[in-house]
């Protein structure tokens, strides 16, 4: 079956092209939440991520099914990447004029998905797609009836979707679906990487037109640290032991394991990351100013949601070495709120660094897998 064939790292170019829609999805995330820094912000950019993260996460299922290279499943991924571009570009105003595109962009990666999937994947898996189709088509004709609609009846509508389309895996079972534990782990990780890259990309828009001093220098090195260590946290020698715990599942609790681990608890990463940026753009210019509530709990926030995924994560896959220094760190980031709001924003995001750095630590374990 072409799942079972890909036993090797083979993420490819387009893949990867992909990817840079994803890009921008959270910069324009980031955006939304930056200019509407506000709880009804918070709710907006995260039900959006919830919609666009299942979906994109279900690509990454179908790139790990199909034969990537055929002409036919190129052009149709080429066709869902497009819906993707129309989400991104409605994302900054989908609760304010803009959600009617989003809604037709998601049926159009939705519907591609779905038949793409149905056709071209070996095994059960179009069984098994077939079976989500129903529920995944009704919740996307949900985001499109919301989008045109506007208004309470979009947030309640979109609500609905997303719960529904997060639970219905779960209802409805995906037990059928064949993970390559290799390519999955790959694609996955790539995703966080294009993620991070956003929280120091934030940096630099922040940046912009600032003159390059002293101060501007020093909250940018600090803001780089912040994303190493979001970096270590994740990658720090464990992306071959997770590959290694999914390849050892059987193919059936695999597929569970994978959906609990890679779809679930990254949405909770790339919120924390998401979160992350803003606060970094937001603080950018500002650094020995202290900053507004709003924006020291944004960056303690997103940082102790992205040590919490990673937690979740870990043990999801019994990767389980350092979950208690991470759930540790995850509590103790909060506590650097004050130190933005009453000493100053460089302040805070040097401390963030250096508690998720030290609870990533394994520096003997790490320094073992880079020298072996």
């Amino acid at each position: 079956m072409i799942a079972q064939e890909r036993t090797g790292s083979n993420v490819t170019t387009l893949e990867l092209f992909f990817d840079l829609v994803f890009v921008f999805v959270i910069t324009q995330l980031s955006t939304v939440l930056a200019h509407d820094l506000t709880w009804d912000g918070v709710g907006h950019v995260a039900l959006m991520l919830g919609l666009i993260w299942f979906m994109y996460g279900g690509y990454a299922w179908l790139t790990n099914a199909i034969d990537v290279a055929a002409p036919v499943n190129r052009a149709f991924l080429l066709a869902g990447m497009c819906g993707y571009f129309v989400i991104a570009l409605s994302v900054p105003e989908a609760f304010h004029g803009s959600g009617l595109a989003f809604g037709i962009g998601y049926v159009v990666v939705v519907a591609v998905h779905t038949g793409l999937f149905a056709s071209s994947a070996g095994g059960l898996a179009p069984q098994a797609i077939l079976r989500l189709a129903p529920g995944n088509l009704g919740n996307a004709a949900l985001v499109l009836v919301g989008g045109a609609v506007g208004g309470t009846t979009q947030v309640v509508l979109w609500t609905i979707s997303v719960v529904a389309i997060w639970v219905l895996p779960k209802l409805i079972g995906n037990q059928d679906f064949e993970v390559a534990p290799a390519h999955f782990v790959e694609r996955h990780g790539l995703v966080i990487i294009v993620a991070v890259g956003e929280s120091i990309v934030a940096v630099g828009v922040g940046a912009s037109g600032l003159a390059v001093n002293a101060e501007l220098v020093l909250f940018a090195v600090c803001g780089l640290l912040l994303s190493a260590s979001l970096w270590w946290t994740y990658f720090g020698g464990d992306d071959e032991r997770a590959e290694e715990a999914l390849a050892a599942l059987p193919t059936r609790a695999r597929a569970v394991a994978a959906l609990d681990g890679y779809g679930f608890a990254h949405y909770a990463l790339l919120l924390g990351i998401v979160f992350v940026a803003v606060g970094l753009k937001s603080a950018t210019g500002h650094a020995y100013d202290a900053s507004s509530t709003g924006e020291a709990a944004v960056l303690a926030g997103g940082a102790a949601l992205f040590l919490a995924g990673d937690v979740w994560f870990r043990r999801v896959l019994r990767i389980g070495a350092g979950t208690g220094r991470r759930a540790v760190a995850a509590v103790v980031v909060l506590a650097t709120i004050p130190l933005g709001t009453e000493v100053a924003a460089i302040a805070q995001v040097a401390a963030l660094a250096l508690v998720i750095a030290a609870g990533a630590s394994e520096l003997g374990r790490f320094a073992q897998v880079r020298t072996s």
